[in-house]
């Protein structure tokens, strides 16, 4: 799937965030080996601690479905700069996709490109423990 394609569907997802608290809606697709693609957004409550990000909804979802595999996410909000994905968000996808190239749009459509050991260098792994 072509990066532009997939940050379009983060687009979209991020018209389903709930985040009254921050207004800082996000939207992120993951795109699995296989060609499936899983949406998600950022979610809030009023106990701020109980908050999900958009990357980790569409992991999650992914990986409840049986997904293992992942290629590529995008990322996308309504911002000048590009949205990179939280140090939570990055150290939950490094478990399983530590080549995973990360698509991170902005406000004006523009985007970047980067790998997630670049998001994450020195990551804890599995082999860590």
């Amino acid at each position: 799937m072509e990066d532009l394609a997939l940050l379009r569907q983060a687009r979209e997802a991020m018209a389903q965030s709930y985040s009254p608290y921050s207004g800082f809606p996000v939207g992120a697709a993951l795109l699995c080996e296989d060609g499936s693609v899983y949406r998600g957004c950022n979610i809030e409550g009023a106990s701020y601690g109980n908050a999900i990000c958009a990357e980790r909804t569409a992991l999650v979802k992914a990986v409840s479905e049986g997904r293992r595999r992942f290629s590529k996410l995008a990322v996308m909000a309504n911002t000048e700069d590009y949205c990179t994905p939280c140090g939570i968000c990055r150290q939950m996808l490094y478990e399983f996709a530590p080549d995973l190239a990360v698509i991170c749009g902005r406000a004006d459509g523009d985007y970047a490109v980067y790998s997630l050991r670049e998001l994450l260098p020195k990551a804890f792994s599995a082999a860590d423990l």
